[in-house]
């Protein structure tokens, strides 16, 4: 039996995210974009103010909030009529940019830290009561790639990711609103993304989990491949960690992955 994962979308409001960097930082861009995302297939939009590509600088978080909060009311302008509205991912490890956020209309917080950057971040997701998103990275955005280790790459993280999700209960968080994501690329050498791939139904067995390989850099290191050119790669990992039980697939491609698992189900299906 193939379960289909939901489709996230990504909406980089930011001017050096590592793939789309600079295209979107136009408010009418970008909520152009959030429909796109939204008419070719996405399930949710995940919106993002501050580039954690390796080796990006932290930006202020006034900064970050200013970036995507605009956004996030316009997409729900425009939206308004829709039925149902989009669901809205704010990407960020800043609890003063998720409160914002989440105030100007998005639904869940997807933190790259695990709600770790802030002392405040635990709590805040308590109050706010939304879904989170806990990611595992090795490192910081800044140092990240820089010499990445792990024994057991697999145990290691679901035994950090287990972890957090202790924390977030202790903190008042209900178990059943969170998600985590073992964090292809952050702080991880190619053989531990195959690997993490390939482990992605011990992930799933721990808590929803998502999947981000879209044109990331363990591609370009498998092929060479420039960062335009990793659609094939994208596919063939987003396909393979929904066939091992993702439940949410993050992505740029939103209309080739929903096609991709669209036949793929087909398939399963006869």
């Amino acid at each position: 039996m193939f379960t289909r994962p939901k489709i996230m979308g990504i909406l980089n409001v930011t001017p050096d995210s590592f793939s789309d960097g600079g295209q979107f930082v136009d408010l009418d861009r970008a909520v152009a974009q959030a429909r796109r995302l939204i008419d070719d297939g996405a399930d949710m939009l995940d919106i993002g103010g501050e580039s954690t590509r390796p080796g990006a600088q932290a930006v202020p978080w006034q900064v970050e909030r200013d970036r995507v909060v605009p956004v996030i009311q316009a997409i729900r302008d425009a939206t308004r009529d829709q039925d149902p509205e989009p669901i809205i991912s704010i990407d960020t490890r800043k609890p003063e940019v998720a409160e914002a956020a989440v105030l100007a209309g998005a639904d869940i917080w997807n933190d790259v830290s695990a709600l770790t950057y802030s002392d405040d971040s635990l709590t805040l997701a308590a109050e706010l009561g939304c879904p989170v998103i806990l990611m595992h990275a090795q490192g910081t955005p800044e140092t990240m790639q820089d010499r990445p280790h792990y024994t057991a790459v697999v145990e290691e993280v679901l035994d950090w990711l287990e972890g957090r999700i202790a924390a977030c209960e202790s903190a008042g968080i209900d178990r059943a609103s969170m998600t985590i994501d073992p964090g292809i690329g952050f702080g991880k050498r190619l053989e531990d993304n195959l690997v993490i791939l390939r482990h992605t139904a011990r992930f799933a067995a721990l808590a929803p989990t998502l999947i981000g390989t879209s044109r990331k850099s363990f591609i370009q290191k498998i092929d060479g491949s420039a960062v335009n050119q990793r659609l094939g790669g994208s596919l063939a990992s987003a396909l393979y960690a929904a066939k091992e039980g993702a439940a949410i697939l993050r992505v740029h491609d939103v209309a080739e992955t929903r096609q991709a698992l669209r036949v793929w189900e087909e398939i399963y299906a006869h």
